[in-house]
């Protein structure tokens, strides 16, 4: 057993606790006073739930005082539990659920045993179920008697870990399915998604996560969210206590020589010029929680070689040590390149490659993902509003105009969801009154059209529009070339000439002039406009 305070959970014993009256009571065996009497588990404390009416309480009281004669270093704690139907699966599992959900694990300071033994079968196979989906971060422990003369030894009795099948009790799968989706929902925080193929991702990723300490790769280009979706895995599986540790980031496509080394395996002191102390390095750091490496297809071949022994062996060398240390880490690994091709190219090992790729998620970019646009809209302007303490809102006109360009083909979002994010922040930013209006969208328009190069700066085309700049690429490109042409032109006639050269030749009475006149007039332009 560990050497850190041992605590245990279950039920008091309604009938065996009970068995024996007054000095009578030493000679049968009591399963709660027996558990706190094994020569081999120590029990610290007990917390022991019992019911609420008086003849429950004054045994759980009986039975504290008891223990604290036999095992005076056992501190009891009661807890009274109303139950109307101990044998109904959905009362005592919601019972249980809601006393685990309230109850202060401190895994890093304490071990946690479950006692099965007492309860009826419907609580242990709740409190194996618990267990087992690790609401309850503990270990089962069932005692039993023992056919001894010693009669001492048959009061104690002995005590066993356990399993159970449960193989007959899908009567509550509903149960852990309502549990799931609760995980689930908790994954998708602040992942505002409307795409089937990335909401069935993430619902796998939910099962992973919670059932599999095996490696997992998110492929996605840069702003797609991999940062954002790795740490919230990381939240989930410390929710469910399978993780203790540290949450440790890093950004593999920054790491060079013998810096990508010592950072990521840390030195010892000497090891090279400029190691005046020993680090410990990230992999360290990690131990028990788990290391995020982002980009990891940029790693060196080195780098790559100690990073595969570290996570199949859980132990490394430091840089410049001839001693290995250990370090028991999860890892998630995150690249928008292809590591396939990779491998064929022969830049990254197909070892390392294979151990990684167990569980493989693609997070595609904004741009594959435009139904998203609208709700992740919405969740910056929530969190812009967390963040200063005030909320801003689109004008009606603003927000459908911003939407129909940010949704358009014409939309690189070259940054993905971080390049959104930005806009949303900037708009947000100057926007007086809480209110962002149509000219500070159009402001936004331009910047985004001018850094994604879709737009020269000042071409004049806006100014000749004004409230007409809302047109299709292929028509604003053809704009442009017809008003670069009449601005050469020495009359409308001559400007219709030149724009019309081959066509006139078939018509009889070709009439340039009309034709120009009217094709300016769809954008609400005349001569006078363009030929300045």
């Amino acid at each position: 057993m560990s050497r850190k305070p041992t605590v245990a959970i279950g039920f008091i014993g309604s009938t065996l606790d009970r068995v024996g009256k007054g000095a009578n009571r030493w000679s049968h065996w009591r399963p709660s006073v027996g558990l706190c009497q094994q020569q081999d588990v120590v029990i610290h404390r007990l917390e022991l739930i019992h019911g609420i009416d008086a003849r429950d309480v004054s045994l759980a009281e009986r039975v504290r005082e008891d223990i604290r004669q036999v095992s005076p270093e056992t501190e009891v704690h009661l807890h009274p539990m109303s139950l109307r139907n101990p044998w109904d699966f959905e009362e005592v599992y919601g019972a249980l659920h809601d006393f685990t959900t309230a109850y202060r694990f401190d895994t890093e300071r304490e071990d946690y045993l479950v006692h099965i033994t007492t309860g009826t079968h419907v609580a242990q196979i709740c409190w194996f179920l618990l267990t087992e989906a690790r609401y309850l971060p503990a270990r089962l422990i069932q005692t039993s008697p023992v056919r001894r003369l010693n009669e001492q030894a048959r009061a104690i009795g002995t005590h066993a870990l356990i399993d159970l099948d449960l193989s007959r009790y899908d009567r509550i799968a509903t149960r852990f399915a309502h549990k799931r989706l609760e995980g689930l929902a908790f994954l998708k925080s602040g992942i505002a998604t409307r795409n089937a193929a990335f909401n069935r991702s993430i619902e796998q990723i939910e099962r992973v996560a919670v059932r599999s300490r095996a490696p997992m790769l998110l492929i996605g280009p840069t702003g797609a969210g991999k940062s954002f979706l790795a740490r919230r895995i990381y939240e989930l599986k410390r929710s469910r206590h399978q993780i203790q540790g540290r949450f440790v980031e890093v950004n593999c496509a920054t790491l060079r020589g013998d810096g990508a080394m010592s950072t990521l395996f840390g030195h010892i002191k000497g090891a090279f010029t400029g190691a005046q102390n020993a680090r410990d390095g990230l992999l360290r750091a990690a131990d028990g929680g788990m290391l995020f490496l982002d980009e990891i297809g940029e790693l060196g071949a080195d780098e790559q070689a100690m990073l595969l022994k570290a996570i199949e062996e859980k132990r490394f060398f430091p840089l410049g040590s001839d001693k290995e240390v250990e370090s028991d880490f999860l890892i998630i690994a995150g690249t928008h390149r292809d590591l396939r091709s990779r491998v064929a190219e022969g830049l990254f090992r197909e070892d390392l490659y294979a151990r990684i790729n167990l569980w493989t998620f693609d997070l595609p970019g904004l741009a594959g993902r435009r139904e998203d646009i609208e709700p992740n809209i919405d969740f910056e302007l929530e969190r812009h509003a967390r963040e200063q303490g005030h909320m801003v809102r689109f004008n009606l006109e603003a927000r459908r105009r911003y939407l129909a360009f940010a949704s358009s083909s014409e939309a690189a979002w070259l940054g993905n969801f971080r390049e959104l994010s930005a806009s949303i922040t900037r708009m947000a930013t100057l926007a007086d009154s809480g209110r962002i209006d149509e000219t500070q969208v159009q402001e936004e328009i331009d910047r985004l059209r001018y850094a994604w190069g879709l737009a020269q700066p000042d071409d004049g085309l806006d100014r000749c529009l004004g409230d007409n700049v809302e047109i299709d690429l292929f028509d604003r490109l053809q704009l442009k070339a017809v008003l670069d042409i009449c601005r050469q032109a020495d009359s409308l006639s001559d400007a219709g000439r030149r724009l019309f050269g081959v066509s006139r030749q078939a018509k009889a009475q070709p009439n340039d002039a009309d034709r120009l006149r009217k094709y300016l007039a769809r954008f609400d332009l005349d001569w006078k406009q363009v030929s300045g």
